[in-house]
């Protein structure tokens, strides 16, 4: 990497850096890009420069979430050995990661603002369609393995999206083991349905 472009990216980092501090301690929507310049020091152009707008700047850092959520889960992964074990598993991950993230309150004013220019709301829906994949390849693997009996796995990923997106809503007004034993319970509930019949 040239010493322009290095530069370039340290001036990017250093932007997602202050504006996540920002956006975890005040919001998204009482943090304004007036902020995160005097956080960083720099000129408004050079955030719109590496980021187009302040929704850009935030799905920057909800993708970098994604990223570490991914590479994070791999280790976990590795822990459990069958399918039904990894979905457990990964649902009090995700419920622990919900409800520890700084992010996480910034993120809910975020989606729920109404107002998304369409190269936003492009960017979210490969986002969601990344989560519907990551679930349809994990109850594929439960097919293969023959833990599961599905017929429509697209329709069963989407419903399993669905389930954990109501339930990250819900679980903000509960107690920490309380919202833990909502995710489990809708994983018993989801793994009724799909589950192979024993003989």
């Amino acid at each position: 990497m040239n010493k322009k472009k290095q530069q370039t990216e340290q001036t990017k980092k250093k932007i997602a850096d202050a504006a996540r501090g920002l956006f975890a301690q005040k919001g998204y929507k009482a943090t304004a890009i007036e902020d995160i310049v005097k956080a960083v020091g720099c000129s408004a152009g050079n955030i719109y420069y590496h980021f187009k707008n302040k929704e850009g700047l935030f799905l920057h850092l909800l993708e970098e979430w994604n990223t570490e959520w991914d590479r994070n889960w791999l280790v976990k992964e590795k822990l459990y050995l069958t399918i039904t074990d990894k979905l457990y598993g990964m649902v009090e991950y995700l419920a622990h990661d919900q409800l520890n993230h700084p992010l996480t309150r910034a993120a809910d004013e975020f989606f729920n603002n109404a107002e998304k220019a369409p190269d936003v709301e492009e960017r979210i829906n490969v986002m969601v369609k990344g989560y519907i994949d990551f679930n349809r390849q994990l109850l594929q693997k439960g097919i293969d393995s023959h833990e599961f009996e599905i017929t429509n796995v697209s329709g069963h990923a989407i419903i399993l999206d669905s389930l954990l997106l109501g339930l990250s809503q819900h679980c903000r007004r509960m107690e920490r083991d309380e919202a833990l034993a909502a995710y489990r319970l809708a994983m018993d509930v989801f793994l009724q349905g799909i589950a192979k019949p024993k003989h």
